[in-house]
């Protein structure tokens, strides 16, 4: 029976069968497969025998990796004594520590790791492009805190304190505004091109304010996400693992692809559709850490031209449907151009999240829409409303900060780093490829703009290795490794050739010591099945 035909005579079914096949086929794309084989996936951990040899390496790479391994723990050690000790003494106290800690690498390797492989998490000081430990030890910060640092720690220093200035006289008073807020509101209109605003309190606020309104004007309740999106840890949005309930009024379909478009089309129970323009860069897979970099499979790539043309399919069918179309920038905001990723792609959307580095330094969240999507009440109906409020709302110390960065994007100091700046990142990530080419790294680089995702060009169990060399040659990454690369825009040229040198170095030593072990019969497919070997053992 054809689809059209079933259609006709099943269209529940038929609805059913066109949704499926919009879902990726990874698992990234099935909610709910993805749940129930997490429950399954028994934990093991690799002992020392195994730890070192568990790609088949002959002994004289084992013997070469372990000596490798308990000397680079020792200098790590020695060089960070104060901020090791510390980072063990809180981590006792804080979750957070606890998850980051167990989720730096592959969980086989993690029990060994977290024994001798020891970092710290405490910083002393923020200078530049760099961060200094407790120990007195500069490394260069490619964290860029998790998208807040656009323009560097001493911008944020300086919004951050203008903006107390400019509202220490109201202290803590909530519930009303100081008048910065006002003006605040007028320049994100400008920015957004949308005609309102409310303030909330982080990124996955907002996030869930849109979606609220968006359910609330169409009287919809299902939402939109892509294959591998991220926006924010709440339950709709987050329907995979990590969410202790089911997916449930959430459809994750295929990111660029015209059965998605069609699911859209022919589908009467759809609220919104959420963008996070950041899949550009890897669409249909997660955000990229190393705690799942078990071979050497992961890949990135970005075509800012398809992006653009998807992005505008999205919106045309939107529009035909009455489906609120959401721009979640909260990450990248900022980040492309002083207007955002709208202006960066040429799209308007209904609603726009925004937050980190909005924010001058402190937490936000803002949704900007259009004002037929942002009324949260019904006149007509006087206990019909959207219900949204939070203490901390439009805080006096938030939007004196805020006014300060805004005030900022005007200077012609922070306007000359958004010129040519596609042009010079990814100048510098040729670079970067080429460099590891030349040395015969098995390393590459794929970016969007200055956000980076690192893979790896031979086939290894052990690449995930390579960011406690980093640390040791003075470069700090977030918890997810070399999976994602976040540079200040006012890296200079200077800047940026000291972190290839330190590269270099790490790389270079990471294979002499035996990581990097080629064998014409490892393959990437082989490591996978030695890896199913393990567990179904266990």
């Amino acid at each position: 029976m054809g689809l059209g035909l079933l259609a006709v005579l099943a269209p529940s079914v038929h609805r059913r069968i066109q949704l499926s096949r919009a879902k990726h086929r990874s698992l990234a794309g099935h909610s709910r497969m993805a749940k129930r084989l997490a429950r399954w996936l028994p934990g093991y951990s690799l002992d020392e025998n195994a730890f070192f040899d568990c790609d088949g390496a002959p002994a004289t790479v084992r013997a070469l990796r372990q000596k490798a391994f308990f000397e680079l723990a020792q200098t790590l050690q020695q060089r960070h004594p104060l901020s090791i000790q510390a980072s063990a003494a809180a981590r006792e106290n804080i979750t957070d520590m606890q998850f980051i800690a167990a989720y730096r690498v592959p969980f086989q390797f993690s029990r060994l790791v977290q024994e001798h492989l020891k970092v710290g998490s405490f910083w002393q000081s923020a200078q530049g492009v760099q961060v200094t430990d407790l120990d007195g030890q500069i490394f260069y910060d490619l964290t860029g805190s998790y998208g807040v640092n656009v323009f560097g720690a001493d911008f944020y220093k300086k919004t951050m304190a203008e903006g107390m200035t400019r509202t220490q006289a109201l202290g803590p008073v909530l519930g009303s505004y100081h008048p910065v807020v006002a003006d605040n509101a007028e320049r994100l209109k400008a920015i957004s091109g949308l005609d309102e605003v409310s303030f909330h309190m982080s990124g996955t606020e907002a996030v869930m304010q849109a979606v609220r309104l968006a359910r609330y004007h169409t009287r919809r309740k299902n939402i939109v996400r892509f294959c591998g999106a991220y926006h924010g840890w709440w339950e709709d949005v987050q329907p995979g693992p990590g969410n202790p309930m089911p997916p449930r009024e959430t459809y994750t379909l295929s990111d660029m692809n015209p059965r998605s478009l069609e699911v859209l089309r022919t589908r009467k129970d759809i609220a919104c559709v959420l963008i996070n323009p950041l899949q550009a860069l890897h669409p249909n897979a997660n955000a990229p850490g190393d705690s799942t970099l078990v071979d050497s499979s992961r890949r990135a790539a970005y075509d800012r031209d398809a992006y653009t043309a998807w992005l505008r399919q999205l919106r045309q069918v939107c529009t035909e449907k009455g489906i609120a179309l959401i721009f979640d920038e909260v990450f990248l905001g900022f980040r492309l151009a002083e207007g955002g990723a709208q202006a960066y792609f040429g799209i308007q959307a209904d609603l726009v999240t925004y937050g980190k580095t909005l924010g001058g330094g402190f937490p936000v969240g803002v949704v900007c829409g259009k004002s037929n999507w942002m009324r949260r009440f019904n006149e007509k109906h006087p206990a019909d409303i959207c219900f949204a409020r939070g203490t901390f709302n439009a805080h006096p110390a938030v939007m004196g900060a805020m006014s300060a960065f805004l005030d900022a994007l005007k200077t012609p100091e922070i306007k000359a780093l958004y010129d040519g700046l596609d042009e010079k990142w990814n100048g510098r990530a040729r670079r970067f490829n080429e460099t590891m080419t030349q040395h015969g790294l098995p390393l590459q680089a794929a970016n969007m703009s200055s956000v980076w995702t690192l893979f790896y060009t031979q086939p290894s169990r052990y690449n995930w290795m390579l960011q406690y060399y980093l640390r040791r040659h003075g470069l700090a990454l977030s918890w997810v490794g070399t999976g994602r690369l976040i540079f200040s825009l006012n890296y200079s040229d200077d800047d940026f050739a000291a972190v290839l040198q330190k590269f270099v170095l790490a790389a270079q030593q990471m294979q002499a010591d035996g990581w990097w072990w080629d064998s014409p019969e490892l393959s990437n497919k082989r490591i996978r099945r030695r890896i199913l070997k393990e567990t179904l053992l266990k």
